[in-house]
């Protein structure tokens, strides 16, 4: 086997038609799920809140660093999107993975998508847990093949793939505060010539607990209710792959280890104090498009999964665009 090199991808020459297999299906799945209504997402279908941020890019970092949105310490305005990444609308209580979709605004440079590369936005995608259940896209098309399928479909699947099981039942999770939560981005990014992972981590000083009796929509009455008092804050940081073998770009199960490589601050987001729960910005939310290849080149996505990301994200947001009879558009300012 060829030993591979730091931030070197290593693509399976049968890619390219799980990618497409995936793109049919979820792309069937929010057709079904739209039955002559409005078309949602594939998945994070449900939001809590969209809230207004800052990204404050730290001062003094190390020149390693210093690279793309980090180069100079400046403070972008941000949109932040947290959600359920179930793929349809449940109950707060449920246990799931949560995600904190994060835009930068104003971000200037060519971006690596070409029909939108004089946008100015840059974004990063994160969720509530370090690891991804698929190995590589061929199992990640598996694994939504047996979600959408039959109850014997799912049965024989989890039955025969005893790891995916182990890892979504490590990573669905029950929580209090989408504000309380650490993120991570999961999969690895360029960051200049070297490869990273992102991380996203809560600075709080007591945690909230979960209602006896939670209604459905809790998660967005406690980020409502924290944000209506006061800001929330986040240390946004970057981990460096430092072995290409222990720290893989194309599996994206293994969570490269923090004793190796610890995650380093490059980032402060600060959330501010706000009104978050309006009608109107629930409908902003709704119609924004989030994809981790909204990017500048010096933080292009890695690894298969990105990969396939490409090519659904774009498929997907483009068809309930069209459906919903919205523009795809992306954001200046915080205005709704």
């Amino acid at each position: 086997m060829q030993k591979l090199s730091l931030a070197e991808e290593n693509r399976p020459p049968d890619e390219p038609q799980h990618i497409e297999s995936l793109r049919k299906r979820l792309c069937q799945k929010i057709v079904d799920d739209a039955a002559g209504g409005m078309m949602r997402r594939d998945v994070h279908v449900k939001m809590h809140c969209l809230v207004k941020a800052e990204f404050i890019v730290e001062p003094h970092l190390p020149e390693t660093f210093r690279v793309g949105v980090f180069k100079e310490p400046v403070t972008y305005k941000a949109l932040i999107r947290f959600s359920n990444s179930d793929g349809s609308v449940k109950p707060d209580k449920a246990r799931d993975i949560r995600g904190m979709a994060i835009k930068l605004m104003n971000v200037p440079g060519e971006k690596v998508l070409k029909a939108e590369e004089h946008e100015q936005t840059q974004d990063f995608i994160l969720i509530s847990c370090p690891v991804f259940p698929a190995a590589d896209v061929k199992k990640f098309d598996q694994v939504v093949a047996a979600i959408l399928g039959s109850t014997w479909a799912k049965l024989r699947f989890f039955l025969m793939n005893p790891r995916v099981v182990w890892i979504l039942a490590r990573t669905m999770k029950k929580f209090s505060n989408p504000l309380q939560i650490r993120y991570f981005s999961t999969t690895p990014y360029l960051f200049g010539t070297d490869a990273v992972k992102y991380s996203a981590t809560p600075l709080f000083i007591k945690p909230d607990r979960i209602p006896d009796a939670p209604s459905d929509d809790f998660l967005r009455l406690a980020i409502a209710d924290q944000l209506k008092d006061g800001e929330a804050v986040f240390d946004f940081s970057v981990q460096l792959q430092t072995d290409a073998e222990t720290m893989p770009i194309e599996d994206p199960r293994v969570a490269w280890p923090e004793s190796v490589s610890p995650f380093r601050k490059v980032a402060t987001i600060r959330i501010l104090q706000q009104d978050c729960d309006s009608d109107r910005q629930a409908a902003y939310g709704e119609n924004l498009s989030f994809t981790p290849w909204h990017t500048l080149p010096e933080h292009r996505p890695l690894g298969g999964i990105n990969r396939a990301r490409k090519v659904i994200y774009e498929a997907i947001s483009t068809l309930r665009h069209a459906h919903n009879r919205k523009p795809r558009t992306e954001p200046e300012d915080w205005e709704w």
